[in-house]
């Protein structure tokens, strides 16, 4: 676990002496905040649904550009060979890297509490529903870290990796807006595998074991990803 700890604590560190991640975080404050502010009056109500709908998408371009240099840049570089040389195994590398990226997007969700603060002085604002947007939020952070550290672990071009798991994430946001290109037999699964569904369940408040067994699962399957594609370049 120490290991892992100190592996994580350098790619944080790596993350914010880089004026990328500051680029990154206040690019993504200004889309929220625009398009949050820009609508929020037209409804009249004190909530932050505008703020969780846009999230997924959001993300899909966001979790990519953070994470598309974890492995990538290593390979790239050839610091990754260097790596393997420490007293540390594959697995602590891999949970490092993961922890740093889902630190990396729970610090870029901090700033937006500014969001229901401000909207609570306006209006009676259900915190409980607050509460489990944020919720939601970090559980589909943590799923699109997953896939963006597999997406990384592909290839030592981190445009490329950017784009395949900017693909991946964004697939996972919009097949269930797209199950009428599916047959009847297939909706059931299909419309299960929509992140966007499970997020917006638990954005509503309604904590359901199944939405959480989803994010598990994708988390699951992209760190597992990972170890498969960095083990065949062992």
């Amino acid at each position: 676990m120490q290991q892992v700890i100190r592996i994580c604590n350098k790619e944080l560190k790596d993350y914010f002496i880089s004026p990328i991640a500051y680029i990154v975080i206040s690019v993504f404050l200004l889309v929220t905040g625009w398009f949050f502010f820009a609508t929020f009056f037209y409804y009249n109500q004190a909530d932050l649904r505008n703020f969780f709908d846009l999230l997924p998408i959001t993300f899909s371009f966001f979790i990519p550009a953070v994470t598309m240099r974890l492995f990538s840049e290593e390979l790239n570089v050839g610091s990754y060979e260097m790596l393997l040389t420490l007293p540390v195994t594959f697995n602590d590398i891999l949970v490092g890297k993961f922890l740093a990226g889902v630190f990396f997007v729970a610090a870029a969700l901090v700033p937006t509490l500014a969001y229901p603060i401000c909207v609570a002085f306006m209006g009676q604002l259900d915190w409980g529903t607050v509460a489990g947007g944020y919720m939601g939020a970090l559980l589909l952070g943590s799923a699109f870290t997953a896939v963006g550290l597999f997406a990384s672990s592909l290839t030592r071009n981190q445009i490329i990796a950017f784009i395949v798991g900017m693909a991946i994430c964004f697939t996972l946001t919009l097949i269930d807006k797209m199950l009428f290109f599916f047959p009847r037999s297939m909706l059931g699964v299909v419309g299960y595998l929509g992140a966007d569904f499970h997020f917006k369940n638990i954005a509503k408040g309604i904590i359901d074991s199944r939405d959480i067994l989803y994010f598990l699962s994708v988390i699951f399957i992209g760190l597992y990803g990972t170890h498969l594609a960095m083990e065949g370049k062992n």
